[in-house]
């Protein structure tokens, strides 16, 4: 190959991918079942300028996390819920940015909190790239 010809790269084996669609499924699940069983808390991180009650957008958005989680651990439904789950990773940034916001506008959070929140908006670029991974890979 000579330098002026792209970069080829070898796809990731299927395993990998398989792997990666059970770890985004476990980590959907778990989230979705922790916004249905503890609203109060993600309604708190809902972005003020969402139209409605923030607890229609919490209930909503676990009630995602679950259906996509379902679809990432099926075969059959797998390259679907990569998109669905990379579509759902970009939605909720939003309500991360506001969470990191909130958290280091706010005296009352502990410079953990302040980090974590911080943190995790950056994460949310190779979970967008993983689930489309998926996606394209099924």
């Amino acid at each position: 190959m000579d330098r002026m010809s792209p970069r080829r790269t070898r796809p990731a084996p299927r395993g990998t991918d398989r792997r990666t669609a059970l770890l985004l499924a476990a980590a959907c699940g778990v989230s979705g079942v922790l916004h249905l069983a503890r609203p109060a808390v993600y309604d708190a991180v809902v972005p003020r300028s969402m139209p409605g009650p923030a607890r229609f957008w919490t209930t909503s958005s676990g009630l995602a996390e679950v259906v996509v989680a379902g679809a990432l651990a099926s075969t059959a439904t797998r390259r679907a819920g990569g998109l669905l789950a990379a579509a759902l990773f970009v939605a909720v940034f939003p309500a991360n940015v506001s969470m990191a916001l909130r958290a280091l506008g706010s005296g009352r959070a502990g410079t953990a909190r302040r980090v974590v929140t911080a943190a995790r908006l950056p994460l949310q670029v190779p979970l967008v790239a993983a689930a489309l991974r998926v996606g394209r890979a099924s």
